[in-house]
């Protein structure tokens, strides 16, 4: 069977495009984006979904008095669409843990550092202003605490001395629609699972790649 992808948008929509690419060319095998949602009407992304012929939706969170509702309502569009997975691809509103209970095991963010470094915000400037020689991206499983989920995969990018945050995210962001595809299509595919709060493989991936993608090899115990 098709599997079917939602996916939470709040931006541009670039790894929007790098998973339908993946969908298209079957690094994602027998799975279709069946619905695109933002919480920004004027996110770019929404007309990406549109060209590609997607159904694109709006929940604007202005229009709820709390995150509850919000979620509430989101939650309710998300359904309609009945996902295997939901992807949070620069969606950027911090879920309740009660929504995020709902998609447990079923919901993937990709965050621009190497977790748990850099939580939250600005993290390219966090990097740079703390002289790290390797900065990256990681693909997770999403939890209640924010960014904290169990990893799936990262990418490492060397931070070089002429960096500055543009520069440097755009190095990072280059390495998210390289690994966030590789990550929806283990978690699709069966052989990768959140299980007992942490991420659990069926048939772990080989070594890491030349291009220094680095997969979570966590087993079960």
């Amino acid at each position: 069977m098709t599997k079917r992808l939602v996916i939470l948008v709040s931006g541009r929509g670039s790894n929007l495009q790098s998973i339908l690419a993946a969908c298209h060319s079957g690094q994602i095998p027998d799975t279709q984006v069946v619905a695109v949602i933002s919480n920004r009407p004027a996110a770019r992304a929404l007309a990406l979904a549109m060209t590609a012929g997607i159904p694109a939706l709006t929940v604007d969170h202005r229009d709820y008095g709390t995150r509850a509702n919000f979620d509430a309502a989101l939650q309710k569009q998300i359904d309609d669409y009945a996902p295997d997975v939901v992807v949070l691809a620069g969606f950027m509103r911090q879920l309740t843990p009660a929504f995020v209970q709902h998609y447990e095991g079923r919901m993937l963010n990709v965050h621009p550092s190497l977790l748990p470094a850099f939580p939250g915000l600005h993290t390219h400037a966090q990097a740079l202003e703390q002289g790290v020689c390797w900065h990256g991206a990681s693909v997770h499983f999403v939890t209640a605490e924010l960014d904290a989920g169990p990893i799936i995969i990262q990418a490492a990018v060397a931070v070089l001395p002429a960096d500055d945050e543009q520069s440097l995210a755009a190095r990072v962001l280059d390495a998210e629609h390289r690994i966030y595809p590789q990550a929806l299509a283990w978690l699709l595919g069966g052989r990768v699972a959140l299980a007992a709060g942490r991420t659990q493989w069926r048939e772990p991936p080989q070594t890491a790649t030349r291009e220094a993608i680095a997969p979570s090899l966590e087993s079960s115990p």
